[in-house]
Parts: C-alpha cells; sequence; structure tokens
C-alpha cells in the first residue's frame, strides 16, 4: 500500500509537471458570483516560471501532496493530534471538490498488544480521521476504513523510533 501511495504521488507531481495550459473553469460548487475562478485566480504555478495557472483540483492535489498522507498517533491513542488539523484540511478540500474520488483511511499500529488488539486500535485511528474529514463535509460514500494492526509496519524495528512511525493512518486514493 505504501509503495502505491509513493507512485501515485509521483504520477500525480509528473501529470502536473507535463500538463499543458489548460483554462480556469468555475469549480464545482462555487456561488453565483464565483466567475473569476474562485481560489485559483493569480496563482502561478511553483515558481518556476511556467506562467500556468493551476485548476481548482490541481491546486488542491498539491496542498494534499505538500500536506502528506500520513497521520501519526500517540502511543495506545486514536486521538488525531492537533498539528495534523492542516493535514485533515487539504485532504478534506481535495475530497469536496472532487467528489468521484474516494479515500481508504488505512489504520496502523505498532507490534506490542495481541493481534486482535492492535486490529481495533487501528480501526478506531482510521475511524477518528473518518470523522474528522467528515466534520469538515467530506461525503461518508467518499471514504472508507480498513484496519491492518501491526501487520503491515512503515518500518521495522523494535524501539520507540520505529513503533512512532508504525502507529498511523494513510490516506490513500482510488476512483
Amino acid at each position: 500500500m505504501r509503495a502505491m501511495s509513493v507512485v501515485l504521488v509521483l504520477l500525480s507531481t509528473a501529470l502536473l509537471a507535463g500538463c499543458p495550459k489548460t483554462t480556469t473553469t468555475k469549480p464545482e460548487g462555487a456561488g453565483a458570483g464565483g466567475t473569476s475562478g474562485a481560489g485559483t485566480s493569480g496563482y502561478q504555478g511553483n515558481g518556476a516560471g511556467s506562467g500556468q495557472q493551476l485548476t481548482a483540483e490541481q491546486l488542491a492535489l498539491k496542498e494534499v501532496q505538500q500536506a502528506g498522507s500520513v497521520i501519526y498517533f500517540d502511543y495506545d491513542k486514536a486521538e488525531i493530534r492537533p498539528e495534523y488539523t492542516s493535514v485533515i484540511a487539504a485532504h478534506a478540500k481535495y475530497l469536496n471538490g472532487n467528489a468521484n474520488r474516494k479515500a481508504r483511511l488505512e489504520g496502523h499500529t505498532d507490534e506490542r498488544g495481541s493481534r486482535e488488539y492492535n486490529i481495533g486500535l487501528g480501526e478506531r485511528r482510521a475511524q477518528a480521521v473518518r470523522r474528522a474529514l467528515m466534520l469538515q463535509g467530506v461525503p461518508e460514500a467518499q471514504l472508507a476504513t480498513v484496519s491492518y494492526g501491526e501487520e503491515r509496519p512503515a518500518v521495522d524495528g523494535h524501539d520507540e523510533a520505529a513503533y512512532s512511525k508504525n502507529r498511523r493512518v494513510e490516506i490513500a486514493y482510488g476512483q
């Protein structure tokens, strides 16, 4: 799954870098007075002198890529730490602007605890992220949760440095 997320990010970056100039259309959900391409007017690429304006979808995707797709948790906790509110907000903005996109919230734990307990904890973590996204307007139909517990560690090791990287929810996109 992690490899799939990396490939998705790389493909998205390549797509954005190679996009020909497109006309900016009014984003879905923009109000009646939003004829200026709300949220995109005046935004110029990545500063590389491309002169291309990004569409609302491309801008939201860029924000998601910059925010990251992993939310880390404290030991034996399923509460989202305050430093991840911007990550949640970026993904909510992207999903709200792209009704055809679906996100899979993958809950993970470190290796401590029984397999059954860790599956439950991973699910509670994924559900916490789901609730946070829904509070920001993301429809339930765009979200799915899965818990892998301790089965898919991000980092091998038996110390706190490894454990802290394994206590996470990864946000993965599909169609």
